[in-house]
């Protein structure tokens, strides 16, 4: 724990020793994404659904923002908590339908959906999204005194709202919703016979996952300060879920360093080479194979070796 304390104040650092753009952005997105990637986590690595469809809930938060900021950029931090509110009523909404069917079809129920906004913000909302073009000079958020387009001021708004969701992930980790949520990922049936309301728990889920992403998609519409449906594509469901694998699904940090190792990979990868995906596929797939635990697990098994070492 003092370690990761030691590490976010570090983080808290960075704008006032680093004043790269370059750098100040990439801190920023891999923030923005561990945002996303814990909420992803309470749906898949303590509930255990697989879902492809948290695009949709990211799409939606980003487009949410951008609107409303756009009419009145006073509005800019109501507006991030607001897009996760409509992230989390829409994964309700989502898991009413999904929640149905099981296994693969909920997966794919969830993709489904996610798809068909996708197709309605790149043509039949068009008036609304401006399609492919997508909302050009979304304003980034107000706040008396403070500048975020200085990107060293936006980068502390952003990592405040990473050091809230990464707290918040670990109070809920240790509540009794979140073992719940853990009990219905080991034995659905057991967790039903002990008088939990599985249906309920799974829309919990869903609804705190949805929450999480929405606020992350704001964040990215802020900081690229444009929105347009890419973030409603498949690919972006994509994106989290091997994130989340490997970095390792079901723990508190799995995520975040799973985030990581993705964007550094695909920085490093796609300098060199335009295929640099299937890099990392094959980098995920050695991974899934070899490290179920993902990263997180084989750094937690390397480090529990050490202090054993260390003790005899």
């Amino acid at each position: 724990m003092k370690r990761i304390l030691l590490l976010l104040v570090l983080l808290c650092l960075v704008p006032f020793v680093q004043k790269d753009q370059g750098v100040l952005y990439f801190l920023t997105l891999v923030m923005v994404l561990c945002v996303f990637a814990l909420g992803y986590d309470i749906v898949f690595g303590q509930t255990g659904l697989l879902s492809f469809g948290h695009a949709a809930f990211f799409g939606l938060g980003s487009y949410v923002f951008a609107m409303i900021a756009m009419k009145n950029a006073a509005w800019g931090l109501p507006a991030i908590v607001l897009a996760g509110v409509a992230g989390a009523v829409l994964a309700v909404i989502v898991a009413a339908v999904a929640l149905r069917l099981a296994g693969i079809y909920f997966s794919l129920m969830t993709l489904a959906i996610a798809e068909l906004l996708f197709y309605a913000a790149s043509s039949p909302l068009r008036g609304f999204t401006q399609g492919e073009e997508g909302l050009v000079g979304v304003p980034r958020p107000l706040l008396p005194g403070v500048d975020f387009y200085d990107d060293g001021s936006f980068y502390l708004l952003v990592l405040v709202f990473f050091i809230a969701a990464l707290a918040a992930s670990r109070v809920l980790r240790r509540s009794p919703l979140g073992q719940a949520m853990r009990g219905v990922k080991v034995n659905e049936v057991r967790a039903e016979q002990l008088g939990f309301n599985v249906n309920r728990i799974k829309l919990a889920a869903f609804a705190i996952s949805g929450f999480y992403t929405g606020v992350a998609g704001a964040l990215l519409g802020a900081l690229m300060q444009f929105v347009n449906p890419q973030g409603l594509h498949w690919t972006t469901s994509g994106d989290i879920v091997i994130m989340t694998l490997l970095g390792g699904a079901g723990t508190l940090y799995g995520p975040v360093v799973g985030v990581v190792a993705f964007e550094l990979l695909k920085e490093a990868l796609s300098a060199r080479t335009v295929h640099f995906y299937g890099l990392v596929g094959i980098i995920f797939i050695v991974t899934t194979l070899f490290m179920p635990r993902g990263i997180h697990g084989l750094i937690e098994s390397a480090v529990a070796r050490w202090a054993a070492r260390k003790k005899a």
